[in-house]
Protein backbone atom coordinates (compact mmCIF):
# COMPACT_ATOMS: atom_id res chain seq x y z
CA UNK A 1 0.00 0.00 0.00
CA UNK A 2 1.47 3.36 -1.02
CA UNK A 3 1.27 5.85 1.63
CA UNK A 4 2.10 9.54 1.37
CA UNK A 5 2.34 12.13 4.37
CA UNK A 6 3.32 15.98 3.78
CA UNK A 7 4.34 18.03 7.22
CA UNK A 8 5.89 21.29 7.59
CA UNK A 9 2.86 23.69 6.06
CA UNK A 10 2.95 26.56 9.16
CA UNK A 11 1.72 30.57 8.97
CA UNK A 12 4.48 32.66 7.76
CA UNK A 13 5.38 36.33 7.01
CA UNK A 14 5.73 37.74 3.31
CA UNK A 15 8.55 37.26 2.20
CA UNK A 16 9.20 34.55 4.42
CA UNK A 17 10.33 30.33 3.60
CA UNK A 18 9.19 26.89 4.51
CA UNK A 19 10.44 23.74 3.32
CA UNK A 20 7.36 21.30 2.87
CA UNK A 21 8.44 16.92 3.50
CA UNK A 22 6.27 14.14 2.44
CA UNK A 23 7.22 10.60 3.58
CA UNK A 24 6.50 7.97 1.32
CA UNK A 25 5.86 4.38 1.73
CA UNK A 26 5.04 1.94 -0.68
CA UNK A 27 6.89 3.49 -3.51
CA UNK A 28 10.26 4.48 -3.93
CA UNK A 29 10.77 8.10 -4.20
CA UNK A 30 13.79 7.65 -6.62
CA UNK A 31 11.97 5.77 -9.52
CA UNK A 32 9.01 6.98 -10.04
CA UNK A 33 7.83 11.15 -11.04
CA UNK A 34 7.12 12.92 -7.51
CA UNK A 35 5.38 16.32 -7.58
CA UNK A 36 3.85 19.18 -5.44
CA UNK A 37 0.88 20.73 -6.41
CA UNK A 38 -1.68 23.37 -4.52
CA UNK A 39 -5.39 23.87 -4.11
CA UNK A 40 -7.25 27.55 -3.00
CA UNK A 41 -10.15 28.11 -1.91
CA UNK A 42 -12.94 28.49 -4.74
CA UNK A 43 -9.43 27.57 -7.19
CA UNK A 44 -8.55 24.49 -9.11
CA UNK A 45 -5.68 22.27 -8.34
CA UNK A 46 -2.52 23.41 -9.72
CA UNK A 47 0.73 21.76 -10.42
CA UNK A 48 3.62 24.16 -8.59
CA UNK A 49 6.71 21.46 -8.70
CA UNK A 50 7.22 18.03 -11.10
CA UNK A 51 10.53 15.97 -10.61
CA UNK A 52 10.51 12.99 -13.23
CA UNK A 53 11.66 9.47 -12.46
CA UNK A 54 14.49 10.26 -14.30
CA UNK A 55 15.94 13.86 -13.16
CA UNK A 56 16.04 15.01 -16.92
CA UNK A 57 12.34 16.76 -16.45
CA UNK A 58 11.84 19.54 -13.70
CA UNK A 59 8.91 21.44 -14.29
CA UNK A 60 7.73 24.82 -12.18
CA UNK A 61 5.11 27.50 -13.45
CA UNK A 62 6.51 30.73 -13.88
CA UNK A 63 4.66 31.89 -11.32
CA UNK A 64 6.79 29.99 -8.57
CA UNK A 65 9.73 29.47 -10.87
CA UNK A 66 13.32 30.87 -9.55
CA UNK A 67 11.15 30.74 -5.64
CA UNK A 68 10.40 27.03 -5.05
CA UNK A 69 12.66 23.82 -5.50
CA UNK A 70 11.69 20.34 -5.91
CA UNK A 71 14.06 17.72 -4.47
CA UNK A 72 13.97 14.26 -2.94
CA UNK A 73 16.04 11.95 -0.93
CA UNK A 74 16.27 8.37 -1.88
CA UNK A 75 17.80 6.87 1.53
CA UNK A 76 15.05 8.51 3.48
CA UNK A 77 12.52 8.52 0.85
CA UNK A 78 11.09 11.88 1.15
CA UNK A 79 10.41 14.41 -1.42
CA UNK A 80 10.66 18.48 -0.93
CA UNK A 81 9.52 21.44 -1.69
CA UNK A 82 11.78 24.60 -0.59
CA UNK A 83 10.03 27.47 -0.27
CA UNK A 84 11.55 31.20 -0.36
CA UNK A 85 10.39 34.47 -0.98
CA UNK A 86 6.80 33.69 -0.34
CA UNK A 87 3.65 35.91 -1.48
CA UNK A 88 0.22 36.20 -0.38
CA UNK A 89 -0.78 34.60 -3.38
CA UNK A 90 1.24 31.11 -2.23
CA UNK A 91 -1.82 30.41 0.18
CA UNK A 92 -2.86 26.95 -0.23
CA UNK A 93 -3.40 23.51 0.91
CA UNK A 94 0.25 21.90 -0.96
CA UNK A 95 -0.13 18.20 -1.64
CA UNK A 96 2.51 16.09 -2.67
CA UNK A 97 1.87 13.35 -5.48
CA UNK A 98 3.75 10.58 -6.15
CA UNK A 99 3.24 7.73 -9.55
CA UNK A 100 1.17 8.67 -13.33
CA UNK A 101 -1.92 6.83 -13.99
CA UNK A 102 -1.64 8.60 -17.38
CA UNK A 103 0.57 9.66 -20.24
CA UNK A 104 0.67 13.62 -19.10
CA UNK A 105 1.09 15.96 -16.00
CA UNK A 106 -2.78 16.66 -15.41
CA UNK A 107 -3.66 16.54 -12.10
CA UNK A 108 -5.96 13.87 -12.12
CA UNK A 109 -3.47 11.78 -13.47
CA UNK A 110 -1.26 11.56 -10.38
CA UNK A 111 -1.42 8.33 -8.70
CA UNK A 112 -0.60 8.62 -5.49
CA UNK A 113 -1.13 11.28 -3.01
CA UNK A 114 -1.01 12.94 0.71
CA UNK A 115 -3.28 14.41 2.76
CA UNK A 116 -2.15 17.69 2.21
CA UNK A 117 -0.25 20.45 4.38
CA UNK A 118 -2.02 24.31 4.59
CA UNK A 119 0.04 27.09 4.24
CA UNK A 120 -0.76 30.59 4.74
CA UNK A 121 1.53 33.67 3.66
CA UNK A 122 0.45 36.94 5.35
CA UNK A 123 1.85 40.80 5.88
Amino acid sequence: QVRLVESGGDSVQVGGSLTLSCVVSGLSVGTTVVAWLRQAPGQERDVVAIRGSSDLFTYYPDSVKGRFTISRDTVKNTVYLQMNGLKAEDTAMYYCAAGLRGTTYRPGEFAHWGQGTQVTVSS
